[in-house]
């Protein structure tokens, strides 16, 4: 029997490669998602292998605060002589390699940095190797006026030894003289990143390191083992620093690079999976058509001996075969798609390190179980139904597959499915559970709102045709039969509407809901904001102060006001912490008290916003414990509290001159002026010198800060566009499908005088209106869960008619493709062909 099986499916093959190609996208994300965070993981962790190379001890400071960005305490050059007279020592150096935005802009011959980012460091002659760069050719830079760069920033500018560089270090340039190419570790290139250094004591000026180090490497002496290298230094290290051998300092370095790989590996496995859910859809659709269609096919299997359980393995086998298939051309797929997300992230600046493809053996095993469980899973119901047909069918003419008991319940079934799915959506949103709880939640009930949207569909595709097909209609004979043929079997065009209403749902969503967010956003900041000029930081990193003061300085400002920025703790937990100035922030930024003022600030008070308030229960003159990320502490009394409609404010505020005494590299988020116009063109010049701070028109900054948005929406709708794929493909099949099964009737109607034309007309309306089905569900509640989802944040709900009037185009779009190929066949039909086919 599965041979059999095997043989009919070798006989139909465009129809096993259509099916499979549902399964292939699905696949080709989930594989090309884990090759590109394998190959990116593998360039990482060669640069953290490379940095302590031959290291055995690290002295580094003391991260308190994760994600602060203002600095940390330096190391004192003292600590680098008493370790280095410990007999466990065999060597020991300092290194300057700051964290900061704008240490070593390399600037090119067009006047702009040459890499998205900038690496600024330090070689010590007399200890190279505890250095990860390597010299690949000419010499180490020595001297105020000499510097080494990476190899890959060497060739793509052109540059040769002894050519003069230009790099600008916190906004102060200066041209120094190119004496070597190096690379970092094994690697010419970081990609993301250029790589300028110096000797150890140029490094420190240039990098405003005099009094100290950001770490000292640490070499054992003969004998001596990493641990009692690290149990000899401890006593010397202060409690703002800390020791670690090099293995554990490495790790430590990989946590939070393999935290931002785990969000970037499960938001693509996310989109791999509605793409395999959306086809999952498409197989069960596809099989069940086919099952149908072999109705005496099986029945004569069953007259000549064969079982149901043979029936059922056989339709099995046959899903197996096309999954293993997909999953092996899925997986080769994913391939070229790590490739084309490498060349994406290079489009975007963001160009990754040197580094071989990888492909590990649980990418090939998870790939080829997934993809081929998946369609297993779709082809047991119609496998089922297989079995049901009974051998009499055989010398039938015309004989259908009997109805299953589950059918006329299943609308009521569907009913109580929407139902359900509706508890768990608004328990996931309303509940007031834990993120994750919340998320799983809601996550579940959106894949119960569409089973159970799948099992209502039948229900709705007689009225919805006769409303999208109206146009059709109104195109003739063509258009009348393809809105008959659309409701002749509702249950297959529902499944087949179905699958694109999946993908239209979540883009109608992501639409809805960006559109939602940038239009209050855009309205909250021209509320919030009054300023002629406005300088802030597209890439979510705050810039440095003293730049920020140049530019204030500018001839022509008659006002300015900065909002430093940086995360501290706060009762216990990492939150952003704001600096304002009192006297001026009321100029240009309006305020809305909910209890309080700024007017009893004072060194130490602090603003909150009425959501951090709610969240933390607190009230005026209420403490809060406050650890800055040099681990000082201090205690904050709460003298105001704000209703915020933006995050322009953090959760928590305090004055400036409190905010400096307390962050060791002072930065801001923003900076308002006021100027006259013109004066713009001289802040904007003054601007380009600060690494970080972008230039805003006052009256403009509102769209621009919803600009953002964009460009996320856009990487949305890619992804998302997979699944949408993957329903073209549903709608090819059962049109291929549709046309084979009615063509005795398409040979019937060629016979009384429908021409080519016609019947290709005939197909593509059918295609339309089907495409139309699923993207007028798919609007509808992508709409409400929009809804949903703006009532929780209590922002305005607006419907961005131009997107969803794309999206429908989209879905009109996508039937025609989808009808090319049926089509072409239904015309090219040779009648007397047709009329005898069976």
């Amino acid at each position: 029997m599965i041979a059999v099986a095997l043989k009919g499916l070798a006989g139909r093959k465009v129809r096993a490669l259509l099916t499979a190609l549902a399964v292939v996208i699905g696949i080709s994300m989930v594989s090309g998602t884990y090759i590109l965070t394998d190959t990116m993981q593998k360039s990482f962790d060669g640069l953290f292998t490379a940095t302590y190379d031959k290291t055995d001890a690290v002295i580094s400071t003391k991260e308190i605060v994760k994600d602060s960005t203002s600095g940390h305490v330096t190391i004192p050059a003292a600590l680098l002589g008493k370790v280095r007279d410990l007999p466990e020592v065999k060597a020991a150096s300092g290194s300057v390699t700051p964290d900061e935005t704008d240490a070593a802009d390399i600037i090119g011959g067009n006047g702009k940095k040459v890499a998205r980012e900038s690496v600024g460091g330090s070689v010590d002659l007399d200890h190279p190797e505890f250095s990860p760069l390597r010299l690949k050719s000419g010499k180490w830079a020595q001297g105020p006026d000499q510097v080494v760069v990476d190899a890959g920033t060497v060739s793509k500018q052109h540059y040769k030894l002894g050519d003069p560089i230009t790099v600008s270090s916190f906004g102060v340039k200066h041209t120094y003289r190119l004496t070597g190419v190096v690379s970092y570790g094994d690697v010419d290139s970081l990609g993301f990143a250029s790589i300028a250094a110096w000797d150890l004591e140029t490094a420190q000026k240039v990098l405003r390191r005099e009094d100290g180090f950001d770490s000292i490497s640490l070499a054992a002496a003969k004998g001596v083992t990493a641990a009692e290298l690290v149990r000899a230094v401890k006593p010397l290290v202060p409690a703002t620093l800390e020791v670690k051998d090099s293995e554990k300092q490495a790790a430590d370095d990989a946590d939070e690079l393999n935290s931002s790989m785990s969000i970037l590996k499960y938001f693509l496995l996310g989109f791999g999976a509605l793409s395999l859910l959306v086809g999952a859809f498409v197989i069960f659709n596809t099989l069940s058509i086919t099952v149908a269609q072999r109705t005496r096919e099986f029945a004569t299997l069953r007259t000549l001996g064969g079982s149901r359980k043979q029936v059922m393995r056989s339709v099995i086998a046959e899903g197996f075969v096309i999954g293993l298939l997909a999953s092996v051309l899925g997986l080769l797929a994913g391939i070229g798609l790590a490739k084309g997300l490498v060349a994406l992230f290079a489009a975007l600046g963001v160009e990754l390190p040197e580094a071989a493809t990888v492909i590990a053996p649980r990418t090939i095993i998870l790939s080829i179980v997934l993809g081929t469980v998946v369609t297993v899973v779709a082809s047991i119901l119609p496998a089922r139904r297989a079995t049901r047909v009974p051998p009499i069918a055989a010398v039938r003419e015309g004989a259908t597959l009997p109805q299953s008991k589950f059918a006329p319940h299943a609308f009521k079934a569907g009913l109580g499915v929407v139902a359900l799915a509706t508890a768990a959506v608004a328990g996931g949103l309303f509940g007031g559970l834990s993120v994750g709880a919340g998320a799983g939640l809601l996550g579940g009930g959106v894949l119960l709102l569409f089973a159970g949207m799948a099992l209502l569909a039948p229900r709705l595709v007689v009225p919805l045709a006769r409303f999208v097909g109206g146009p059709a209609r109104a195109r003739g004979a063509a258009g009348e039969l393809a809105g008959a043929n659309a409701v002749r079997n509702p249950g297959r065009t529902a499944s087949t509407a179905a699958a694109l209403m999946i993908g239209i749902t979540l883009v109608t969503l992501v639409a809805t809901v960006g559109g939602s967010f940038g239009k209050s956003t855009t309205a909250a900041i021209k509320d919030e904001v009054h300023a002629d000029y406005v300088l802030d930081t597209p890439e979510g990193l705050p810039f440095r102060a003293d730049g920020a003061d140049k530019v204030a300085a500018v001839a022509g400002v008659t006002g300015a006001s900065h909002v430093r920025s940086d995360r501290a703790l706060v009762n216990g937990k990492e939150r952003t912490v704001t600096g304002v100035d009192p006297a001026t922030i009321g100029r240009f930024y309006r305020f809305k008290w909910q209890a309080g003022s700024l007017a009893k600030l004072g060194d130490d008070g602090a603003i909150v916003s009425n959501g951090y308030a709610d969240e933390q229960h607190l009230v005026l003159g209420k403490s809060l414990a406050l650890t800055l990320p040099t681990g000082e502490k201090r205690t904050l009394v709460v003298r105001g509290i704000h209703k915020a409609k933006t995050e322009l404010i953090g959760d928590v505020t305090m004055t400036v001159a409190a905010f400096d005494s307390g962050f060791t590299t002072p930065k801001n988020s923003l900076t308002f002026l006021a100027a006259p116009k013109s004066a713009g063109g001289a802040i904007k010049r003054a601007t380009a010198d600060i690494g970080g701070a972008k230039f805003h028109v006052g009256s403009a900054f509102a769209k621009d800060s919803a600009a953002g948005m964009a460009s996320m929406l856009a990487m949305l709708y890619v992804l998302l566009g997979f699944s949408v794929l993957v329903s073209l493909f549903g709608m090819v099949n059962t049109l291929v499908l549709s046309v084979f099964e009615r063509t005795r009737e398409i040979g019937m109607l060629r016979a009384i005088g429908m021409s080519p034309k016609q019947a290709r007309r005939m197909i593509r309306h059918e295609s339309i209106i089907t495409a139309l089905i699923g993207a007028a569900l798919g609007l509808g509640l992508g709409t409400a869960l929009a809804a949903l989802v703006m009532f929780k944040w209590h922002l305005a709900f607006a419907i961005p008619f131009t997107s969803l009037i794309g999206f429908t185009l989209v879905a009109v779009l996508a039937g025609v493709a989808a009808a090319v190929m049926p089509a072409r066949r239904a015309s090219r039909l040779n009648v007397l062909t047709a009329l005898q086919y069976e």
